[in-house]
């Protein structure tokens, strides 16, 4: 027991990690919590020369990064608490498991089955409608006023060609990036791994950010992602400017356009 001691001891009061990208300050007691753990594991039964880091000396763990906060959340409060209408619970107990935390594994497992059951016997109050198996999957998107709000703001960067033969000659829309601005946490619950966070890293989930892109280049698929996550678009904005290949009124015209999309739930 002397000997684990003295290795835990050899951390740090206050320890910095990496958790897949993200960075977690958080106290040695908080990781070592839960007895038999993963973390206990680590930072009691090792030294600190003997876990990975990365380049600035946290101790690195390559898993999610935003599920992991719900991880520490559990080893401060032995509680779980997840924001209503939480979509990543399956994913979650993976990373538990992981953590070697079965006991947060067991309440995300009962979770799963409770809300299923939740979502099946309220379903015949609020319809009458013979056909229950087609509206089973919208009813995911609906959401209660107020059940974690905000807004979203989706922005591109588009152009087009349009040539001589107008119609006949165009050259059709072509997105450079899709920006997303929001709070962290809106904007990770929405969008996922799609999410490109390298102009702007390390920022806490209840921050908010103006530099995050997709890694993708399809409105409609960001639309269709905002729209699952019950979100409704409230107002839009676009301004364009128009310029020629040279002095010809003749030769092609280049359009240039910002536009934003705001949705709010």
């Amino acid at each position: 027991m002397a000997q684990n001691s003295s290795q835990s001891s050899a951390f740090p009061e206050i320890v910095e990690l990496n958790v897949g990208g993200q960075v977690y300050v958080t106290r040695l007691e908080t990781l070592t919590a839960a007895p038999n753990s993963l973390l206990w594991t680590k930072f009691t039964q090792s030294s600190p020369g003997d876990l990975p880091k990365d380049s600035k000396g946290r101790f690195f763990f390559d898993r999610d990064g935003f599920l992991f906060r719900y991880i520490l959340d559990y080893l401060r409060d032995s509680e779980l608490f997840l924001p209503e209408f939480f979509k990543e619970r399956k994913r979650l107990q993976k990373e538990a498991d992981f953590f070697q935390l079965s006991e947060l594994s067991r309440r995300l497992a009962a979770g799963s089955k409770d809300s299923l059951y939740a979502q099946d016997s309220a379903e015949p109050e609020e319809t009458e409608s013979p056909v229950t198996s087609s509206s089973s999957s919208s009813d995911r998107t609906v959401r209660s006023p107020g059940a974690n709000a905000g807004y979203i703001t989706i922005g591109y960067r588009g152009s087009y060609t349009i040539g001589r033969d107008i119609q006949a000659d165009v050259k059709f829309r072509r997105v450079a990036r899709i920006t997303v601005c929001s709070k962290i946490s809106l904007a990770k619950e929405v969008f996922g791994e799609t999410l490109n966070e390298s102009r702007d890293p390390d920022r806490p989930p209840d921050k908010y950010t103006a530099r995050y892109y997709l890694k993708y280049n399809f409105l409609e698929q960001a639309f269709d992602r905002l729209a699952e996550a019950g979100f409704h678009m409230v107002a839009c904005n676009s301004t364009g400017t128009c310029s020629y290949g040279s002095n010809d009124p003749g030769e092609d015209k280049m359009w240039t356009s910002y536009t934003e999309y705001v949705f709010s739930r």
